[in-house]
């Protein structure tokens, strides 16, 4: 006892002072209650304390609906409005029910009975109140103040997530050999009658679309190819590759007319303006450099980035260029000053693809952390794809039906609805014979013109070609679609 007062006689905060006092209070009714059915009554005080500190901790949220009919007396005392409070809350009424006075005057239409499970813990004691014949909770004469609380139960709110359109899943139906080494790059043609794959092979091959035959083999790089483009203007194909060169064929002579010289490193990416005349280009030095694709003269060096850029977008108008990189950033870039307009920092791993709609003024950047959609031209962040690939995205692109393909380091080939970033197939690639299993990645990937045909370019040195099933019907692949709670901003 001694050793308890002296505990006791410590400076003890108000808060926990108070938790202890509510503990002996119902450590004594338990011990003392001379009927365990009813509890023993309190004095006014201590009843007062449980009342108030209940129900601001507990049911704060609804306490409005409790104060309501006392507005009418302002001069009550506060143990009448307490047992006011616990008199009006004897109903459980449905979210836009009727007034709680209308229940005197025509009965309890919008009562409603709760089953035990769905009652906070202790009301479905003996001692808790009963329900009337109409299904009300009414609280019997000895029943305990503890348990006269409000209660009111929350309309859920329909998820405003866009249900995502039904899109026929894609088969593979055409498997292409020729390369000798990993396929690393593809470009189609603006006519849509050949494409162009580079390779870990130091080759350039062209091979037509429909018979998916090759037509013809270009050499001059000494190491693997990393980019191409395709002029839709011109005769000319653009190539980069490891050994830091950028190279301009001309397909009429099937031969190199420029090089490119500038980078000091490795090329991974370019891409060609849509309007004007300058390519853009990015590498392991961290930068991007915009050439006159006539002179061969760089026109600016897009430095600020501080890793690798290896993913880069043009368009027509502001921002025309965007970049992605390795140290976790995109940049949108002012062309006519040279400098950034703006630096996005939603990915927490590098940004390996991107991929801007044909229509809608939105794109898209893959991570291994997620894919992430963003508004253009201000960069505002929409919403993340709703699931996750969970492996390293090297490529992606999306077609005018909205329908998005994302290719993962592990062989994965997963399709998504736009508009709602629902993942509707998941595809494996199967590798060659006689190649390894750990050769099943997917380096690139692109729609032909017309976005029906999708060509995956392979570590087992094939080029894969992907078409809808035709035979698919909304029966036969239904929609299985959750929609999330909330968009999840980060």
């Amino acid at each position: 006892m001694p050793g308890t007062m002296a505990t006791l006689s410590e400076p003890v905060e108000p808060q926990s002072l108070k938790k202890l006092s509510f503990k002996s209070l119902k450590r004594s009714l338990d011990l003392f209650s001379p009927v365990h059915d009813l509890s023993a009554p309190s004095d006014p005080k201590s009843k007062e304390i449980r009342t108030s500190y209940k129900l601001h901790a507990e049911y704060e949220a609804v306490l409005n609906v409790s104060s309501q009919p006392n507005q009418s007396n302002p001069n009550a005392s506060s143990q009448g409005e307490a047992g006011q409070a616990s008199s009006s809350s004897q109903l459980l009424a449905l979210p836009g029910g009727q007034d709680p006075t209308d229940s005197e005057k025509g009965g309890n239409q919008n009562a409603i009975v709760v089953a035990p499970s769905a009652l906070p813990k202790g009301l479905n004691d003996t001692s808790g109140p009963s329900r009337s014949s109409a299904g009300a909770l009414v609280s019997t004469p000895g029943s305990s103040e503890r348990f006269q609380s409000t209660f009111a139960l929350m309309e859920r709110i329909p998820s405003k997530w866009p249900r995502p359109e039904w899109h026929r899943p894609w088969k593979n139906y055409r498997v292409i050999s020729g390369h000798l080494g990993w396929v690393r790059s593809i470009a189609f043609d603006s006519s849509n009658s050949w494409f162009c794959t580079g390779s870990a092979d130091r080759t350039i091959k062209i091979w037509d679309v429909a018979s998916g035959k090759l037509k013809l083999t270009l050499t001059g790089h000494i190491e693997q190819v990393r980019g191409l483009a395709v002029h839709p203007r011109y005769t000319y194909m653009f190539s980069a590759g490891d050994d830091k060169q950028v190279k301009c064929w001309d397909l009429e002579q099937n031969k190199v007319i420029r090089s490119y010289h500038g980078h000091l490193s490795g090329v991974y990416c370019l891409a060609l303006h849509p309007t004007i005349d300058i390519l853009f280009t990015g590498g392991r030095d961290s930068v991007c450099r915009v050439w006159d694709i006539r002179t061969k003269t760089q026109i600016f060096a897009l430095s600020g980035h501080d890793n690798t850029v290896c993913s880069v977008f043009t368009r027509p108008t502001d921002p025309q260029v965007v970049t992605g990189s390795h140290d976790t950033t995109i940049k949108f870039w002012d062309l006519k000053a040279g400098k950034s307009m703006l630096t996005l920092t939603n990915h927490k791993k590098s940004v390996r693809a991107m991929a801007m709609h044909p229509k809608e003024q939105s794109f898209a950047s893959a991570s291994a952390d997620n894919i992430k959609k963003f508004t253009l031209p201000r960069g505002d962040f929409l919403h993340n794809m709703l699931s996750q690939q969970k492996s390293i995205i090297n490529a992606m692109a999306v077609n005018e039906d909205g329908v998005v393909a994302t290719a993962g380091d592990n062989g994965s080939l997963w399709f998504w609805d736009w508009k709602s970033g629902h993942n509707f197939q998941q595809a494996q690639t199967i590798v060659q014979p006689g190649s390894l299993d750990s050769e099943a990645a997917i380096y690139a990937l692109s729609y032909d013109m017309t976005g029906t045909r999708l060509v995956t370019c392979e570590a087992d040195k094939t080029i894969k070609m992907w078409k809808e099933d035709e035979t698919a019907t909304e029966q036969t692949h239904p929609l299985n679609f959750r929609p999330p709670k909330d968009i999840r901003r980060f």
